[in-house]
């Protein structure tokens, strides 16, 4: 999906240099002279990134923004010497301040950053591979999609990779929080106004359906979504038009909707709090999420990805996590999921000197030591038990068994008489299986050595 920039100021020689490096990352420009015309593009149209120049209004572009509920980042632009009117853009909201003339590298990077704006998706664990097979296979459908799960488990990280797997790739990915806005508010944001609608519709502005056109619409905890506003959802997923706040005529809308809770939906539908038919049109494909503490392949493979973003970040070295504490980690009960081990690791990554991230340096937010299952030892030991044998699921019983003998003889370093025993089997049968394996091309150690791969 291209980044759509929006450039606010007069194009001068400078910003047409920013402009022209912009388009060359793959970024959509846009540009306007001036703050009000700027915030017309922004509601015609949307973005997802907004360079002004800093010697325009930063501060009141930015009130204007949560003003009107539009959270995208606005970075300032402006002549290298001018180290006043940059203190004050970053104090005024901006994310970042860009000096002029334009370095490519700079302005590569902050497109990167907001592109990829936390989104990378990781995982390694059997539970969570289920689940993106799914997600895969439906992604090039247009298909509505649920996915549950618990806070923190990546849903709306799961809702991108389908996505960017998806025919409408090039196009918007727009999510809302259906949570976060008040019932009295949502309709305007789903569907837009019409010029005086409502008191403070100051200006036509689209809603997040016709700016995900073409592209995917996700609505973020749709639980939360009153009854009445269901309804209007439901025949805009029918008739694939909506109607604006206070407008005369419907308007044709062409989006994918992927649907997220962390409430169970049928037993909303039981009780009366979601409509029926809506919980069927979305729920076409359901993809259920497990929770991290159900997939501890996955707790090491992020715990590693965040302690070197973190490290990174902050200009520290990187620190890999002890065996100690990646045995915490595993042992936790993540009840935050993937959010909550992501802010533990930045602490620890904060919080660490030596030459590892030790157990220790694993803290919740008040300074206290990780929480772990009531017996941490058997828990642990539950966990790797079922990480082991989820991982066996899929091969066959000869795989298993070559992996099993040619391990237990690295692990006697060769010794055939020593490892038959371990086995329970006879050095005769273990020597038939060796060059079984041999003939067909598997290396195998000579006595006192291990495998090349060992």
């Amino acid at each position: 999906m291209s980044m759509r920039l929006l450039i606010i100021g007069t194009l001068n020689g400078e910003l047409i240099n920013a402009s022209r490096i912009a388009m060359n990352r793959g970024a959509a420009v846009t540009h306007a002279e001036a703050l009000d015309q700027g915030m017309n593009v922004l509601r015609a149209k949307g973005a997802d990134l907004v360079m002004i120049d800093v010697s325009l209004p930063v501060a009141e572009l930015v009130e204007t923004l949560a003003r009107e509920r539009m959270r995208l980042p606005v970075v300032a632009c402006g002549t290298g010497t001018d180290a006043r009117a940059a203190v004050a853009a970053i104090q005024a909201g901006a994310k970042e301040y860009i000096p002029l003339p334009p370095d490519a590298d700079m302005i590569a990077a902050v497109i990167e950053a907001v592109a990829a704006d936390n989104r990378s998706f990781i995982w390694r664990d059997p539970a969570m591979e289920k689940v993106v097979k799914l997600a895969e296979q439906v992604a090039g459908s247009e298909a509505s999609i649920l996915i549950t799960g618990e806070s923190g488990t990546g849903k709306e990280v799961l809702a991108r990779h389908v996505h960017q797997r998806s025919g409408r790739r090039n196009k918007p990915f727009i999510s809302l929080n259906c949570a976060a806005i008040p019932d009295n508010l949502l309709e305007s944001e789903l569907f837009g106004h019409e010029k005086g609608a409502f008191t403070g519709a100051t200006a036509r502005r689209i809603g997040k359906f016709e700016e995900a056109s073409g592209g995917t619409l996700l609505l973020d905890e749709i639980s939360e979504m009153d009854p009445r506003l269901q309804a209007k959802l439901l025949r805009a997923l029918q008739e694939r038009v909506i109607d604006r706040v206070g407008g005369s005529k419907p308007v044709p809308v062409d989006i994918r909707i992927i649907a997220t809770s962390n409430r169970n939906l049928a037993e909303a539908v039981k009780d009366g709090s979601f409509r029926e038919d809506l919980f069927y049109r979305l729920n076409v494909v359901h993809l259920k999420l497990p929770a991290l503490r159900e997939r501890p392949e996955d707790v090491l493979a992020l715990a590693a990805f965040f302690a070197e973003k973190y490290a990174e970040q902050n200009g520290l070295p990187l620190r890999p996590l002890s065996a100690q504490a990646r045995d915490l980690a595993v042992a936790a009960p993540w009840r935050g999921n993937v959010r909550e081990l992501e802010n533990a690791i930045h602490r620890a990554v904060l919080l660490s000197s030596g030459a590892e991230i030790e157990a220790d340096a694993l803290r919740s937010p008040d300074g206290e030591g990780l929480e772990t299952a009531p017996d941490d030892s058997a828990a642990r030991a539950a966990r790797t038990a079922e990480a082991v044998t989820r991982s066996l699921v899929g091969r066959t019983v000869a795989e298993v068994e070559q992996d099993l003998i040619l391990d237990t003889l690295d692990h006697c370093v060769g010794n055939r008489t020593h490892a038959a025993k371990i086995l329970g089997i006879s050095i005769r049968t273990l020597r038939n299986k060796l060059n079984e394996y041999s003939s067909a091309g598997v290396t195998v150690p000579d006595p006192g050595q291990r495998r090349m791969s060992a």
